[in-house]
């Protein structure tokens, strides 16, 4: 997810020299940039978060 966003901003950025159309919002890529650095931290953190909001829902609530 992270290559091909670079990979965009990379290929964006070399078609701005040619003509100039405006730039993309940074909002856009601020969104863009937030959604990969989400995904990826998901990836690797959402079983162990998985596991540590059962544990407090057990916790609290009676079986």
């Amino acid at each position: 997810m992270l290559t091909l966003l670079l990979t965009f901003l990379v290929a964006a950025q070399n078609r701005m020299g040619e003509r100039e159309r405006g730039d993309v919002p940074g909002w856009v890529l601020i969104t863009l940039m937030t959604a990969g650095i989400v995904t990826v931290l998901w990836a690797f953190a959402g079983p162990r978060l998985l596991t540590i909001l059962t544990d407090a829902l057990d916790a609290v609530a009676p079986t």
